[in-house]
């Protein structure tokens, strides 16, 4: 993302919308979704629902939203949701489960992008001696702390197969798809509910889907409701999802490679600084270093933006506003760090 110079690496949330985008968006057929009747709205939900393998979905304004909706259909109050302690619905929503579904986290070691098993069937075993019950278990793909690593398939058809409600943090679905080859549905197939980001690296402008199992379609739009949700005539929004879907999901690739570039020179430049706690493999690269604050200080001197995502933990994250000369002059810039 060129600002004066600048490349933004902060987060693939500051990608813009694409030319055909912008065109779509001023095309789109509208309507009242409140009433369930916005033409582009409803084929977005559908082609979404689809491509996941799930009966229904529903657009939402947020990643947040759409994991807490999840969280509340799959869960009940005055229950535990096991998840990893580094996950967004833990770390990065503020708290939001504890007042949305009225839950609370019991939080197992995610270090290396995986949830370990048998704390999992431990928490829930639990219950049978006087802990709280297990519910629902979350689970994130990509795991965007340990550098957007593609969870493991066949890890999560255990969780699945241990027979609890699962939903699917899946900001970047998309990412992981491309990069392990797994289809999404597949990915899907081990989860009850499923949210992905248009808004990160397809680039849309706003909004996320939640893929749902049948009978929780009509629930789920009241508990979107309930946290102010509803739209009206979104399907100006929605246009901009489907082009996302039909055209940016193949070119996250350049995303994957470029991020492999900074990923080698920030280890050569700070050797360990990478470990089994950032795995990677997409279009983020997360790496500890000993004072973040100078050396984001360093890279905004030299026409970089970046940012951190827990103390210490300094992240670049790629995407379609970041080009082959963005990533030379980011590279540059890390190299040229004293720090």
């Amino acid at each position: 993302m060129r600002d004066s110079g600048f490349v933004d690496l902060r987060s693939d949330t500051v990608t813009q919308p694409t030319a055909e985008m912008r065109r779509a968006m001023a095309d789109a057929e509208v309507g009242d979704d409140g009433y369930g009747e916005d033409p582009t709205v409803n084929r977005l939900e559908e082609r979404f629902a689809a491509l996941l393998g799930k009966p229904d979905a529903l657009f939402v304004p947020s990643g947040t939203m759409a994991n807490q909706i999840a969280l509340c259909l799959l869960s009940r109050p005055g229950t535990n949701v096991v998840v990893g302690w580094r996950s967004h619905v833990v770390n990065h929503e503020q708290g939001a489960a504890a007042r949305n579904a009225l839950i609370q986290f019991v939080t197992v070691d995610d270090t290396d992008a995986r949830l370990p098993l048998e704390d999992i069937r431990w928490a829930i075993e639990a219950a049978q001696h006087h802990h709280v019950e297990v519910s629902a278990i979350s689970v994130e793909n990509t795991h965007m702390v340990s550098g957007g690593t593609p969870m493991s398939l066949e890890l999560l058809r255990e969780i699945a197969a241990l027979r609890l409600p699962v939903h699917m943090d899946g900001a970047r679905l998309f990412n992981a798809s491309v990069a392990s080859g797994i289809a999404p549905a597949i990915y899907a197939a081990t989860a009850t509910t499923v949210m992905a980001c248009l808004s990160k690296g397809l680039a849309a402008p706003v909004g996320s889907v939640l893929a749902l199992p049948a009978g929780l379609a009509d629930r789920a739009r009241v508990e979107r409701k309930r946290l102010g949700g509803a739209m009206r005539q979104a399907g100006i929004l929605a246009a901009a999802g489907l082009v996302a879907l039909d055209t940016m999901v193949e070119r996250l690739v350049d995303d994957h490679r470029r991020a492999a570039r900074l990923r080698a020179v920030v280890e050569e430049r700070w050797p360990g600084c990478i470990g089994d706690a950032h795995g990677g493999g997409t279009n983020i690269v997360c790496f500890d270093h000993s004072d973040p604050s100078q050396l984001l200080h360093h890279l905004q001197q030299n026409g970089v933006r970046a940012g951190t995502v827990s103390p210490g933990t300094v992240r670049l994250v790629t995407h379609c506003g970041v080009d082959d000369e963005g990533i030379d002059q980011a590279v540059a810039a890390l190299r040229s760090s004293t720090i």
